[in-house]
């Protein structure tokens, strides 16, 4: 392999693509993917399924037949979405036997109509397992403080979990917590702690474009504070996987729960278009490359070298006191990005239904 997004393998560094469509599997893209770029995973997400079902009629056939089943929309969608996310782990799971079971994943999210619903995300989570029913599948649970109990309960089940829309190093060290806590009980249950995989999925490009919004135009510290708030949550990544109770776990087996750079498309024309790929380069983590960031690295224009992850995290401090000087409420612009993550995601989930609804009347 040549691709540029290939070479991350060789900082440590694990790529895995934003994007999930029927035709990406039926065609061949996804193949193409992981022979040419060396793709380990695919992520997914209501506003991935939403833009996948509303292009084209690759889903009609399967929506006809769901409309004959007597299947609501709802049910309809789940079944298209686990279909999808059924058959990319199929055509993953080379990368996953290779990988020890450590890598090539697909990822598929609970509704995020269920984010403030703890006991409800637990049972969804389960279904969800159950019914793709692939070893290399991951459970997306959003990290929001009623997410936090249902990712333990997922892990104690021995259950990959996706954690996502993590945006402040104190929700990360909540789930960081919460992966211990379900290895352990899992552990103490008899299981096979090898076989269990996590990822924390820390979102980038969106803390910039809130805190940008925040400071006044040429403020020296705009288009900082994504690349310093990650570089900050890696340190605490290394910090955690070490001592003794870390040690314990890994004896039993356990795998690092990686750190997983999310939304590292640049959002700013200003702004380089692989900012988020140069700069968040280290060893043990994953970046999910959406499509516009796949075709930036095809041109060429990625400056990748090993480790600038842990480079200056006493700046990254130092850009941190800076925006508080600046009269930025870091906890705020992180809380606010939490809340409408939530919210895009569940209008991109009423707008798949929205869509499938209005395609199967077309199709009638």
């Amino acid at each position: 392999m040549t691709s540029a997004i290939a070479h991350l393998h060789d900082f440590g560094q694990s790529p895995w693509y934003d994007n999930l469509t029927r035709a990406l599997i039926t065609g061949g893209g996804l193949e193409q993917l992981v022979r040419e770029d060396g793709i380990r995973g695919v992520t997914s997400n209501p506003t991935i399924f939403d833009k996948a079902m509303s292009a084209g009629d690759d889903y009609d056939a399967a929506l006809r037949e769901t409309g004959a089943a007597g299947l609501s929309i709802e049910d309809s969608y789940w079944r298209l979405v686990l279909d999808d996310v059924g058959n990319a782990a199929d055509r993953l799971a080379p990368c996953y036997d290779e990988a020890k079971r450590g890598d090539g994943f697909v990822s598929v999210e609970v509704s995020p109509e269920l984010a403030r619903d703890t006991k409800a995300t637990i049972a969804q989570a389960r279904s969800l397992h159950e019914r793709v029913g692939r070893p290399n599948v991951m459970i997306k649970i959003p990290a929001t403080e009623e997410g936090i109990p249902a990712i333990e309960e997922n892990l104690a089940a021995g259950i990959n979990t996706n954690i996502t829309l993590i945006f402040s190093l104190d929700r990360h060290a909540a789930v960081i917590d919460a992966y211990f806590q379900g290895l352990e009980r899992f552990a103490a249950a008899g299981g096979d702690l090898s076989g269990l995989s996590s990822v924390a999925s820390f979102f980038v490009s969106r803390v910039d474009t809130e805190t940008d919004r925040r400071l006044p135009d040429g403020h020296p510290l705009r288009g900082k504070a994504a690349v310093a708030n990650a570089r900050l949550a890696y340190a605490l990544f290394r910090q955690r996987f070490a001592g003794p109770r870390w040690d314990a776990l890994a004896a039993k087996g356990a795998r690092l729960q990686r750190p997983l750079w999310a939304s590292t498309s640049t959002k700013n024309p200003a702004y380089s278009p692989t900012l988020y790929v140069d700069e968040l380069i280290g060893r043990d983590t994953v970046n999910t490359l959406a499509p516009a960031s796949i075709d930036a690295l095809h041109r060429g224009d990625a400056h990748l070298e090993a480790d600038t992850v842990e480079r200056d995290v006493d700046g990254a401090r130092a850009v941190m006191a800076g925006l508080a000087d600046a009269g930025v409420d870091f906890d705020d612009v992180t809380a606010t990005l939490e809340r409408e993550g939530v919210e895009s995601f569940s209008t991109s989930f009423h707008d798949a239904l929205n869509t499938l609804e209005k395609r199967r009347a077309d199709l009638r």
